[in-house]
Parts: C-alpha cells; structure tokens; sequence
C-alpha cells in the first residue's frame, strides 16, 4: 500500500474536469494553465463539452501534476524529519551524558576555572563547605546526578532551570511553574470560600520552603541572577553565566563570594581579618573570615550570673555558663537549709506556711513564700452562692443563703437553674427538648443535657477527594482523611508514605546509590533514576578471576559483563619442539558454527549462525631457526616448523671440471667428499656443453675452434684480409702475426712493397714505398723555376731550395707556391 501522501489526486474522476485539483496547487506548470482554461469553459460534471484533444490533454496532465505534487510533498516530509531529528539530537545533548579522557579533562579545567579566585586566598585549604559546593559542581557534569525531581528526568544544558534557594535542588521551569500553580490550586481550593482570592504559599517539592506567590518563576536565570537566559557555553558550568558569583557570605560578614557562578551554597568566607579571641585578652591577629573565632586557652575569668564567682573555663565563644559551685541557701520562707547551686540560690521548701493572717483566726495556706501573707481572704463583703445578696460578717461566720431561685445559667446554655440558692453544683438540665442530630437529618424528643446521633454515615468525600466520610452522623465539616496515600511515586519503586491528598505527591525522597561492578565506586542519585544512569567509571582494578589457564587476567578496569579476551601470551609447550607458543591466549574464541540443518524450502528462513566459546590449538611454532639452503648458499631464519633445507632458487654456482664455468641448474643437494672443496662440483652438478670463453688476445675477434678447456688457447691460425697503406692492394695476413706484432712490424705487415702513388704539393709523385701517414714534404726532383717577372732564372733547384727564390728584390709580396709552378 502506497504512503498517504502519494494517494492525493487519486480516484476515478482525476482525469476529469476535477482532475485538475492538484496542478493547481503547482503555479506555473502546464497543467495548471491547462486547468485555468478548462474551468472557464462551461462543463456538466464529465468533462462532455471539451474537445477529444482536451480530453486527451487533460488525461495526461494529471499524472505530471501528481508527480509533481508527490514530489514537493516528499520534499516537505523530508525536511519536517530532518527538523525533527535536530531538535531530537539538540534536546539529546547535555553535559551530563558527555563522557571520556577529554571530557574528564575539560571538567577538571572548569572546575579549576571556577575556584581560581578562591584558591588565590585560601591556597591548599580546604574545608567542609568548599568540598560541599565542588560536589555540586561535579554534580552538574556527572550523568544523571542532577535530576528534576517533579518529573524524574535529566536537567540538560539547554533547559531552563529553577534552583531553590535553601536546598539548592534544581528543577525545570516548567516543572517548578506547574508544580507552584498546582499547590497553590489545592490550598485555595480547600481553604478560601472566595476562590483565589488570597495569597497563598507553595513550598519547594524538596525541602518543603514556603515561598510567596509573587516569588513563582517565570524567568530563566543564572544561578547567582545576573544573566537572564544565560548562553551555553561549553567552557563553562551548564546555566552559569561566567561572571563572579557576589552573594553575600552566610552567615553575614560583610563580604561577598569570589567564585564564578556557580550552583550550591556559597563556600565558607576567605577574607582574612584581624580579630582577638572571645574574652579578648590576647592580642588580635589574622585569620579566616570564615573561622576568625578562636580561643586563646586562658581561663575566662569573667564575673558570673551570681556576682560572686568568676568563670574557670578556657577562653570559650558565647556567653559564660552557669555557676557550678554550691553552698548552703535557705528556702523563701527562712524555715530550711540545704545546699543549693550557687547560680540558683532561691528555693521552696514545699511547706505550707501557716503564719496567723491579720485576722487573728486563719492561717495562711500558702506554699513556702516571701513576703507578707495577705488578708483573710474571708473578710470584707461577701455574696451568697447565687451572688444575688452581700453581707458583711466575720470571717468566722458563713454567708448564708438568700433563699431565692439559683437562676444560674446550667451547663447547656440554654436554661437556668430553678432550685433555691445553694452551695453545690447545679444539677444537669433534664428538661425534654425536641433535638436535631447533628448532621441534621433527623429529630428526637430528649433530655437537654443528651446528645443526638444518629446512624446515618456522610457520604461526602474527604478534603482527598478521594475516600468518603463515612463518619455515623457528621457535622459536615468532615475531618481530614485519615487513609494512607498509597498511590506509586514518579520514582515507580515506593508509595506516597503521606496521609491521603489531593493533588500530586511530593517526589520521593529516597536516593539510591548506584555502583560499579566490584561496588567500590558509588553515586548517589534520586530514587527512579537509577535504571537510566549509567554506572559511574571505577578506576580500580576488575577482580574476576581468570578462565583460562594462566594464574591471574591482565590488568584493566572494572568493568561490567565478560571480560574482554585475553592477550597474553599462551606460552604452552609446543608438541613438535621445544619452544613456547608466543601467540595470544587462545583458550576461549568465538568461533562461528553454522547450522548444519539445511531449510526445507523457501518458505523457511535460514537459521542465523551460532557463535561459541571454544579452545584453539596452539598454531604452528613460528620461531625463527637459522636454516642453510641445499647449496650452502645462504642461512636464512624459517619457522621451526618448516625448518628443513630448501632450495633459495639462485644458481648452484659450484665450479665445473673445465674451470671456467659454474653450475647453472637451480640450488640443490650436492654431495662432496669429507675434506673436499666446498667449491667444487659435484655428481649431481651439471656437465660443461659450452664452447671456450677465454679471453681473446687483443685484436683477435675470433672464437676459440676448440671447446671449452682450461689450458691457454692455441694461436689463431685465421687469415685476416686487409689493404695497405695506400688501399691498392689486398694483403691476406694470419691473426696471430697480426695480434703479436708490434707497430713497427705492423706498418711492415700492411705495406705493399709499391712505391707509393701519392702525389705531393708540388706535384710530383712520393718517391717512398707503401707507408702510413701523410707523405714526407722534402722533394728532390730537379725543375726550372723562374721569378714572376722573368728576370731571374734558376735550372738546378729542389723542392727544398724553392722557397729561397721566393723573395725576389723586385717582387714584393711574394706570390703564391702555385703562381711559382705556373712559370
């Protein structure tokens, strides 16, 4: 079934002139316009006045528009979720909850930051108020430690809170507000006749405070109320603003805390001041404001209540004691003496007195007094016993009576007493009156002085609201319920212990301590809370003994559930050799079995496979042994358990019988005699196929004709074919000659023996035999020269003469050598 939002514009109609509905709530596309126009065309409700190609068009324009509208609506949906799932992780967030090394560290540091001020004027000291109020402030890190105790839920950092100003217990705003309008509800309720007239209290859900109405939250603030709606800042304690604290010290001594706000009470004062001790006899010095009273351990000696002693006590605070000598005191009426505390000298020696009044004829009846005892009280005028006639007689005499009617009024109230005047009591009214019970029902003829109930039970409900009267004959103004509350406290653990009322119970006041796997880590939370607070981080050691077959675990934490696996080193025999397995204990892995039960069919789901605790055996020994190839060409370390000879795959490399080669067959097992070169080839070693390598003699480029040997090659008989020096002829010479011979022979062996066909610069031939190089220059062949200008004329002159001949006097420059072989 498709989701709702992908079910708009379906029905049977969609292609129809109602079909449009859902282009429109797209502007601007195609469908839309189409549906504008449709709409003012006239329509009978099935579309039958349109055109075949609008009703063509208009069946296909709703599926666009559909898809259109699924999609921003999917769009919608998606961005609602995205929404939801911030504000979930934002309200998720809270200092509480945040964990780990660095969390501890940051917390430190806060902390630290907090009581900077402080530590600067009482350095290392520390005290029970100033431990107090850290516990406070690691309360507000610690999870679950600070916990609203009207809904039983965590107090995060970006809720507002309302802390109490005598408990100092936290609560949310919402919370406390409803809780102070819920109680303040239920006291008008039951006490004003003018509902909500009067300003009643409503107390704190802890401590019980009683604060005014008009001292109802209704704004966030910090805790020292400087910063309304203080910002979160995470580098601070959560719901302070930062700033110095500045209340006032309690009890007041004109100073105020130097802490950044903070949650709790305010430490004890740090302030030093110069004060003497309490019976300021020594000299004033420095000290604490916070405990600046101190006693000098001198005695008092201030003068006591009875003016006679001086107080022996060391110098002590307060007023002095009572006086604890005794001595010997005679009681108020001088008759008796007995020992008596000297600071409470006046005593009575519960004696009647017994001194003779004025009178002469009475004795006083006093208890032992001071002073005089008074007239005879029955002197004077009197009255009889109805007080209608006085007399004067002696107060040896009695008053008699007057003879007239009582008339006092009897214990009724509503009649009087009709004897004549006499000395006792007034009898009880017996006159018969029709009386009403006092719930008013009912009414009887009875004696005055007698009650009227009767049986009927209230049926009106208690100021609980909850159980009926029941009381036999109720006035109405039923008493309060007498029945225990009973009703399960947020906490879900305890009952409300309360006598029956109206309204929400007070949260429960127990605490539950939570603790860590071996207990010796405990935090103490609001009872309820302890099945979401997670255990706190013990630092000691976790005391489970060991399940493998080493003696004792590695050392970690306390923790909860199994013990993380072991890591230590198995260190068991191994059953191949002699070593200790160096892998990590194996005694207990998880190793996963399959369900060897195969499903019937498809219609039975494949069992998930099972997961157990089993014992590994120790894997192969991996200690490394320095092992040999089967060529004795390297040691290389393998494990012990495939310590054996190998192949190390380079060549053998032994050395053939020709000398010259070396096995070239894979390394393998060679077997040689005791005693033998260990470079030597063996029988198993390969035989030489390969033709001589020796080196050649220089300039011989022939390969030895011989196979490969270990002796000098013979000379190389080869025939070299080369030209001479003048490249005329060919010369056939043996390669030995040729490789052997010095320069000298060299130039002989590629010499023609022909004179040489070169020409010289002067023209004429080189007179030499076949001969490497360039020509000698000096030319003995005999020419006529003459000068430029002909004058001169030489017959016998050389090459070598030529020269001189050149400086003519009359010429000058000479000319050229070829200009001189032109004449």
């Amino acid at each position: 079934m498709e989701p709702a939002w992908r079910q708009a514009g379906r029905g049977r109609g969609r292609g129809r002139g109602r079909g449009n509905t859902s282009a429109d709530q797209v502007p601007g596309t195609k469908g839309a316009a189409q549906a504008g126009r449709s709409d003012a065309r006239p329509a009978n409700g099935r579309g039958c006045s349109l055109s075949t190609a609008a009703i063509t068009r208009s069946r296909s324009q709703p599926d666009a528009s559909n898809e259109l509208s699924s999609l921003k609506r999917f769009e919608e949906i998606r961005k609602a979720n995205q929404a939801a799932v911030q504000r979930f992780a934002d309200e998720d967030t809270s200092s509480e909850e945040e964990g780990g090394d660095d969390f501890e560290s940051q917390r430190g540091k806060i902390v630290a930051s907090t009581f900077t001020s402080y530590s600067d004027h009482i350095g290392e000291e520390s005290s029970r108020e100033l431990e107090r109020t850290k516990q406070y402030l690691n309360d507000a890190f610690q999870s679950g430690a600070q916990t609203c105790l009207i809904c039983i839920a965590s107090v995060k950092r970006n809720q507002a809170v309302w802390s109490c100003f005598r408990c100092y217990c936290i609560f949310h705003m919402p919370c406390i507000q409803k809780w102070a309008k819920d109680s303040i509800f239920l006291v008008s309720s039951v006490l004003d006749d003018d509902f909500g007239k009067n300003d009643h209290p409503w107390p704190c859900p802890k401590c019980r405070h009683q604060y005014e109405q008009s001292q109802t939250p209704t704004r966030y603030y910090c805790y020292c109320r400087k910063v309304e709606d203080p910002p979160q800042d995470p580098w601070l304690v959560p719901h302070s603003c930062g700033q110095v604290c500045d209340k006032e010290f309690k009890p007041l001594c004109g100073h105020k805390c130097l802490l950044l706000c903070h949650p709790g009470p305010c430490p004890p004062c740090p302030k030093m001041v110069s004060i003497t001790c309490y019976c300021e006899k020594a000299k004033a010095i420095s000290r604490r404001c916070s405990a600046k009273g101190w006693s000098c351990q001198r005695p008092c000696g201030r003068l006591l209540s009875c003016g006679q002693h001086k107080c022996e006590h060391l110098c002590h605070a307060g007023n002095c004691p009572e006086c604890p000598r005794v001595s010997w005191q005679r009681c108020l009426c001088g008759r008796k003496t007995a020992e008596q505390l000297c600071a409470s000298p006046q005593w009575q020696c519960e004696e009647v007195c017994r001194k003779t009044l004025p009178c002469g004829h009475h004795t006083c009846e006093q208890i032992c007094h001071r002073g005089s005892c008074g007239n005879c009280p029955r002197s004077g005028f009197r009255v009889c016993p109805c007080g209608k006639s006085k007399s004067a007689l002696p107060c040896t005499d009695d008053v008699p009576t007057c003879g007239d009617t009582c008339d006092r009024q009897l214990e009724c109230g509503l009649h009087r007493c009709s004897m004549r005047c006499h000395r006792a009591p007034c009898e009880i009214c017996r006159q018969e009156v029709e009386k009403q019970c006092r719930c008013g029902k009912h009414v009887k003829m009875l004696s005055c002085h007698k009650e009227y109930l009767c049986e009927t039970k209230c049926a009106k409900l208690r100021d609980c609201q909850r159980h009926q009267c029941k009381k036999k004959c109720c006035s109405g103004n039923c008493p309060p319920c007498d029945q225990s509350c009973g009703r399960t406290l947020g906490c879900r653990n305890h009952k409300c212990p309360s006598a029956c009322h109206r309204g929400t119970c007070y949260p429960c006041p127990e605490t539950v301590e939570v603790k860590c796997n071996c207990s010796a880590t405990v935090i103490i939370v609001p009872c309820g809370r302890e099945r979401t607070t997670k255990p706190p981080r013990c630092k000691e050691q976790c005391k489970k003994p060991s399940t493998c077959h080493h003696p004792s675990r590695e050392k970690h934490r306390c923790h909860f559930g199994p013990c993380p696996p072991c890591k230590q080193s198995c260190q068991k025999a191994q059953t191949t050799c002699a070593h200790l397995c160096p892998e990590p204990c194996h005694d207990e892995v998880l190793v996963k079995q399959e369900n060897p039960c195969q499903p019937t069919g498809p219609w039975e789901r494949r069992s998930a496979p099972a997961f157990i605790l089993t014992t590994i055996p120790c894997p192969s020994c991996r200690v490394p042994i320095p092992t040999a190839c089967l060529g004795k060409h390297e040691i290389s370390p393998l494990p012990c358990h495939a310590a054996r000879p190998y192949s190390c795959k380079r060549p053998c490399g032994r050395h053939l019988s020709c000398g010259n080669h070396a096995c070239a067959i894979e390394c393998h097992a060679v077997t040689t005699a005791d005693g033998g070169d260990g470079q030597k080839a063996g029988k198993e070693c390969q035989m030489c196929e390969e033709v001589c390598s020796h080196p050649r003699p220089p300039g011989c480029i022939h390969p030895c004709i011989q196979p490969c040997h270990e002796d000098a090659c013979a000379p190389c008989s080869q025939m070299i074919r080369t030209k001479c020096h003048c490249k005329m002829a060919t010369l056939y010479v043996e390669c030995t000659k040729m490789t052997t011979a010095d320069a000298e022979t060299k130039i002989c062996l590629n010499s023609c023996k022909n004179q040489c066909p070169k020409q010289l610069l002067c023209g004429h031939r080189c007179k030499a035999t076949c001969h490497p190089g360039n020509c000698p220059e000096g030319c003995n062949q005999k020419v006529k020269m003459k000068c430029p200008c002909k004058r001169l004329k030489k017959v016998k002159l050389n090459y070598n003469t030529l020269w001189q001949f050149m400086l003519c006097p009359i010429h000058s420059p000479p000319l050229p050598l070829s200009a001189l072989f032109s004449v």
